[in-house]
């Protein structure tokens, strides 16, 4: 019994350390993400992936997600699950804070815009309102 929660201790760490290093998609792979624009409230990102490219593990904040192809996509995630998506050209979403690994599964190119979510930071008049 002391072997198995050992080793079921390593994976929980393990799994905490890929999460707490996955990085900015743009630093950590920029052949598949570009940043067009970025100010205080949003980062705007495009994404393009050839058919069946793989990235590495890496995160983004809430965002919303414009596919500009149809595309199928497999999402490795830090626990080992994985999900399959399809996203149609023009379909927009909301998507939660997410570390993940993307790899396209289809046979022709993927692209889409990511519109990443900054949180609001507080106002001198709201910080002083609060005093």
């Amino acid at each position: 019994m002391g072997l198995r929660n050992l080793l079921f201790c390593a994976a929980m760490c393990l799994s905490v350390v890929v999460i707490a290093s996955a990085q900015d998609a743009a630093k950590a792979d920029p052949a598949h993400y570009k940043v067009e624009f970025e100010n205080a409230k949003v980062r705007i990102l495009r994404i393009h992936y050839g058919p069946h490219e793989k990235s590495i593990m890496h995160s983004h904040p809430a965002a919303v997600v414009v596919y500009l192809t149809d595309g199928t996509m497999h999402f490795n995630m830090p626990d080992g699950k994985v999900l399959d998506a399809t996203g149609k050209k023009g379909e927009a979403l909301y998507t939660p804070p997410v570390v993940h690994s993307p790899e396209d599964t289809g046979d022709q190119p993927f692209d889409a815009v990511l519109i990443e979510l900054k949180s609001p930071k507080p106002s001198h008049a709201k910080a002083a309102a609060k005093k």
